[in-house]
Order: C-alpha cells, then structure tokens, then sequence
C-alpha cells in the first residue's frame, strides 16, 4: 500500500506552505503545471531555514499534473495514500468565470473520482470561506449554508460547486476531511492572491472602504490542514481564521510595516462601484486583468466576521497574530 503524500497545487502560497511541514517528516509528492514556479518554493524554503532549506526542498518529488487531466491526475494519487488538494483559480474578473468553474468544480470533481479509485486514499479538500453562507449578523461559522445570489463572485460560486463534489465524494465512500480558511496570508510571488495587497500598499493606499473580513497566516493553514489528515475525522468542514479586521484597520496595518502612509480618505460605495465598473469594463475590451473588478469592490463594502471555535477546540496551537503574519509575508516576497 502506498504510503506517500501528494500535494496539489503545491506551487501556490499554501501549497508551498504545506510541502514545507510535510518535508520535516521525508519525502512528498508535488503537483505542478508551470515549472517555473518550482524555484518560487525553493525560495521559499531557503527563506524559512537557509541552513537546511535545501536539503528538505531535495525532499519533494515533483510530477507535472493538470487537475483537468484525470489520467494524469489518477496515476499520481496511485502512488500517495494522502491527497492535499489545494489546487485552485482565484479570480474577480468577470472574464474568468468559466475558468473558475471548470478548473475549481470540474478539476475537484476529476481529484475526488481519481480518490475514489483507490479507497485507502485520504483527503483534504482546502476550500475557502467563500463556499461558507453569509450573514452579517454576528458570527459566520460552519453551520450557516452557502445561497445562490446575483451578489456571489464566481470564484464563490466555483468554491461552492468544488466543494458540492467532496461531499458527493463522501457519500460515496470517500474518506475526507474539508478545510474552509478565510483570506491566506504569507510569502508568495508579489503579483499573485493576497500579495498584491502589499503591492498596492507599497504604492500607496489613501483612500479605504467600509467592509470587514478574516485574514490567516498560511503557516496556521498548513498546520491545521496536516492536523485534521492525521486526526482521522471525516465528513466535516472546519473554518480557519487568524484575526477578523476591517479593511481600514488591515491596509493600516500593512502600510506601518512598510512604512508607507495609511488609508485616510473613506470612498463611497457607490462611486467606488462605478470607477470599478469602468476600469473592468475598459480591461475586458482590452483583453486584460487588471485593476479594481465589480466582485472585489463589493466585498471591500461587506462586513463579515467568522468563528472557528469547532477548530480551535480540538487544535490547541496559538495562532500567528497578524502583525507577525505581515512582517513574514513582506520580509519573504518572492519578486516575480
């Protein structure tokens, strides 16, 4: 029986952060599709550790996978007995959401039948908050059901749908456990996901909205990820949060760290919603990705605060607070 783990996405921000716990105890598996990026997680190894960095990076064992590809896909998980899947397309443009959905729902889909084939496989799915239902009455936690609207993004909507499939997995035998984290935060490429927060800091922020949301470290995401694989608890979702916050009160935070001056100038909703529909607009007949999009500037207006006590309680770790998670994530940068 195989007895190997094998990370998806193990390029990405919290894939990298998850082969960096795996490789303490040996050899792993690494899913990629754009080799290039295989340095970016070197980096990020030698970053944490520059002494032994290199000998756990000589750990992994990279396979070129494409989670659209259910061959390919099913031959990796062959070898593994554990499957992290955090392969995923994070996008707020309008022009991606029919990638989303495909790489999100129709890619999990191919991950879950590809498990199902070998039933001593175990995984964990890492969704997100956005397959979570919302409210902005109190606390969000895992009880409250995700509902269709013409407010979702389409990365919400290809979230709810990927994780629909996991538990479709479920019923039909597999063995899984579901990860739900809010915004991840940690070093990465400086273009990519929550990084370019630090890149519009670095600009310089003046103006702020009036939404709130969770941030957490993406070393507290691996390690509650590994956590709940070897737990043994299947057929259960957990939420992962660090610290709620408002947007103010986050950008405020990054800009000190970099010592950049704070957003000091509230922009209305309306006018906020109306240059994002122009900037969009003018990207889409271009071509481009780009600039403020219509689904970021309404969740810049969104209040939402969360609750992982379900998590909390079984794992005891303290949590990264979130002005160490922003000193790693800019002291790590990965220049592009």
């Amino acid at each position: 029986m195989p007895n190997k783990t094998l990370v998806l996405g193990a390029t990405g921000l919290l894939g990298s952060h998850l082969l960096w716990e795996l490789t303490q105890k040996g050899t792993v598996l690494a899913g990629y599709r754009n080799e290039k990026r295989i340095e970016d997680v070197r980096k990020l190894f030698l970053f944490y550790d520059k002494t032994i960095g290199e000998q756990r990076f000589q750990q992994i064992e990279w396979r070129r996978i494409d989670i659209l590809d259910f061959y390919a896909l099913e031959e990796a998980i062959r070898e593994a007995s554990h499957v992290y899947h955090a392969a995923a397309l994070v996008s707020f443009h309008r022009i991606d959401f029919y990638r989303c959905i495909k790489q999100n729902r129709e890619g999990t889909a191919n991950v879950v039948n590809a498990c199902l084939a070998h039933p001593e496989v175990r995984l964990c799915y890492i969704s997100s908050t956005a397959a979570v239902g919302k409210t902005q009455e109190g606390f969000i936690n895992e009880g409250h059901l995700w509902k269709s609207s013409d407010k979702n993004s389409g990365y919400s909507v290809s979230k709810f749908g990927a994780e629909k499939e996991v538990w479709r997995g479920m019923e039909e035998g597999l063995n899984a456990v579901i990860i739900n984290p809010c915004t991840i935060i940690g070093p990465g490429r400086g273009e990519e996901g929550s990084m370019e927060m630090f890149n519009v800091a670095r600009k310089g922020l003046r103006f702020y909205s009036s939404g709130s949301n969770a941030t957490v470290d993406a070393r507290d995401v691996a390690s509650a990820a590994i956590f709940l694989m070897n737990s043994g608890i299947q057929r259960e979702r957990f939420l992962c949060i660090g610290e709620n916050r408002s947007f103010r009160s986050l950008f405020t935070d990054i800009a000190e760290s970099m010592n950049k001056t704070a957003p000091k100038i509230y922009i209305p909703r309306r006018l906020a919603l109306v240059t994002a529909y122009l900037i969009e607009t003018i990207a889409l007949i271009r071509g481009r990705r780009q600039g403020m999009t219509i689904e970021s500037t309404r969740a810049a207006y969104n209040s939402f605060a969360y609750d992982d006590t379900k998590l909390r309680t079984l794992q005891k770790n303290p949590r990264y607070r979130l002005k160490e998670t922003i000193e790693n994530a800019i002291k790590g940068r990965i220049m592009p």
